[in-house]
């Protein structure tokens, strides 16, 4: 913990060690309260031939030094200067990573759609990467397991199955199945591989017995104590604890990193979530968020109080950009572009991004195509991540179809139904990620939000200002006060409104009438066709009523055809009105497409008219 108190802290220094990039960041306290400074950026150094992470973050921290004169680096690489002087040192130095493949775990419960899916969770919310999922019931024979956990050689292990008083000879089956198996840690060899066993309590003595000599073993509260509830929260704090005990301290260079800082080292997604909650908590609404890293997409939501998250490992917008390619298609990500390429021309871009990941697009063209690989990014992690944001399988609910049915039949209603997430209902998507804070324009990274997740009805849109959430996530943990006021003034963009009516139609019929009285007293009355989109500008911090009135074939969350009357909220793009429908169906015909995106990035000055019109002129 750190050795000033908080009131007396001048300086602070929070650093994130990315798949690609790490980044520093630095924060004094004015007048004003606590307020961002400067960023510092250098290529993560965790692979051969360095070796050592804190080479990077030296670097990133060395460019913080040279833009502000401060000194902050201690003599011969011993760490970072504490506590602060008048132009050197700080008060508090916090770092969260994703380095190296971040937390990588493997999950093991009885049913997969229930105590498994409960264990997924959990160690998604502690901010691992799940590996792979195994179960009594996942269509594999108990060799075939053995062999896939041999092979996977994760971080960590969490075991959970049976409810409290439940199934016994399972779960004892699936610990014999893992110390069969005798899977190996990713990192160093000296040391016994963790194992969370959060399970039926009546099986933690045999638990014991056959894993507790070969495993390093953590036995904590049931995940699922009974079928209608489940308790992450102990699971996730284990997981938190056991990260930095053995997989930080054998990860290269951490176990330097670990003496420089005051606080555990946080996994990146972690602080992510901290963030995405922060917003919920204090706008009391229902927020999803998406960070779009190079490795990785992860997805969070807050819906009625309820958190998860999930991690796509394999869609990323640089390491792993070719697997979004393949996951999506590459028809998938053309479809967004104004301009006619051939096929092998967009696979030979992306991979070269692949292979030199630290790249930036050096034309508007290259930039493009980053964007429509990131819509494609997100949309396919938000589809995982609505496998993940569902009712618990197998829970009977009182006042509802569920009560008193079959467990057959809890399961066939439960496959209707999906996921609890409703779009209408959601009043904020947020996203953070290298892509989206470094947009040439803000509206750009609004529409790849916007296209990714699909909004209905009337949401607020936020974008990290320069990647700081994972940043302020771990400082949070530690100083929240000058988490929230940085996070405030300096690294929530508040981009705007979006109105994005439910239903579909043809092309020119109306969609919506609307009347936006604007706080100085001018009113703005208009209507808009199906297949349009219309920018209005309103100020970051500027709110104004709307009143909408939508066509009997589109619903803006009151009904088809009913009025709204909403709030809607200013920002650095404004008001959007997306008439292109839900559910989102570009034109098939390509030059119609074509056609159609250069309308949509025209009326929101997306990016710069000349080159929309140079597209213009070279393919329609």
């Amino acid at each position: 913990m750190p050795k000033i108190p908080l009131d007396q802290m001048k300086f602070i220094l929070a650093t994130d060690v990315g798949s690609t990039t790490t980044k520093a960041r630095f924060f004094k306290k004015t007048e004003n309260g606590w307020r961002y400074v400067i960023s510092g950026e250098a290529p993560t150094t965790v692979e051969k031939p360095y070796e050592d992470v804190t080479l990077g973050v030296r670097n990133a921290v060395r460019e913080v030094e040279e833009l502000t004169g401060h000194k902050l680096l201690a003599p011969g690489g011993k760490g970072i200067l504490m506590p602060s002087r008048s132009n050197e040192g700080v008060d508090l130095y916090v770092t969260t990573s994703s380095a190296g493949g971040g937390l990588q775990m493997m999950v093991a419960g009885l049913i997969r759609s229930m105590t498994a899916e409960s264990a997924e969770r959990a160690a998604l919310g502690a901010g691992a990467i799940v590996m792979d999922v195994i179960a009594i019931d996942d269509g594999r024979e108990i060799y075939q397991k053995i062999e896939r956990i041999r092979h996977l050689r994760p971080d960590m292990v969490l075991l959970a199955g049976g409810t409290d008083g439940g199934n016994l000879k399972d779960v004892v089956e699936m610990a014999e199945i893992l110390k069969a198996a005798q899977p190996k840690p990713r990192f160093g060899i000296s040391y016994k591989l963790p194992i969370v066993y959060a399970g039926n309590r009546d099986a933690r003595n045999h638990i014991k017995e056959l894993l507790g000599e070969v495993f390093a073993l953590t036995i904590v509260d049931n995940l699922r104590p009974t079928l209608e509830e489940e308790n992450t929260e102990p699971a996730r704090r284990s997981i938190h604890e056991l990260f930095m005990e053995h997989v930080m301290a054998h990860a290269p260079g951490y176990d330097k990193l670990m003496k420089w800082t005051d606080v555990p080292i946080m996994p990146t997604p972690a602080g992510e979530g901290m963030m995405m909650q922060l917003i919920a908590k204090v706008f009391n609404c229902n927020v999803l968020g998406v960070g779009l890293g190079g490795a990785t997409t992860n997805i969070y939501s807050i819906y009625d109080g309820k958190f998860v998250r999930s991690v796509s490992a394999n869609l990323g917008m640089s390491y792993s950009i070719c697997n979004v390619m393949k996951e999506a298609g590459i028809e998938n990500i053309m479809r967004w572009l104004p301009f006619e390429k051939s096929e092998d021309d967009i696979r030979n871009r992306l991979r070269n991004k692949m292979i030199r990941p630290t790249t930036i697009p050096q034309t508007l063209e290259e930039l493009m195509i980053e964007h429509a690989v990131a819509r494609e990014a997100i949309r396919l992690g938000f589809e995982h991540h609505k496998t993940l944001a569902r009712p618990l399988r197998g829970a009977r609910r009182k006042g509802t179809l569920w009560e008193g049915a079959e467990i057959s039949d809890v399961f066939a209603l439960e496959e209707v139904y999906g996921t609890y997430i409703k779009m209408i209902n959601v009043k904020i998507i947020a996203g953070t990620g290298g892509l989206l804070s470094h947009a040439p324009r803000r509206v750009q990274s609004m529409l790849v939000l916007t296209d990714g997740f699909r909004p209905e009805g009337v949401t607020r849109m936020f974008q990290d200002s320069v990647f700081m959430m994972p940043h302020l996530g771990v400082l949070s943990t530690v100083h929240s006060q000058a988490a929230w006021e940085i996070f405030d003034k300096d690294c929530l963009v508040r981009l705007g409104t979006i109105i994005a009516p439910k239903g579909t139609g043809k092309p020119g019929e109306k969609v919506l009438d609307f009347k936006i009285e604007m706080p100085d007293g001018a009113t703005i009355k208009d209507s808009i066709n199906f297949g349009e989109m219309k920018r209005i500008e309103l100020p970051e911090k500027v709110e104004a009523d709307a009143f909408l009135d939508p066509t009997s074939h589109f619903d803006l969350g009151e009904g088809p055809g009913k009025v709204v009357e909403a709030k809607v909220y200013g920002g650095v793009v404004g008001i959007v009105i997306d008439a292109r429908g839900r559910p989102l169906n570009l034109p098939e015909d390509d030059k119609e497409r074509r056609k159609k995106l250069l309308e949509w990035f025209e009326a929101l000055n997306a990016y710069p008219k000349e080159f929309l019109d140079k597209i213009r002129e070279e393919w329609l």
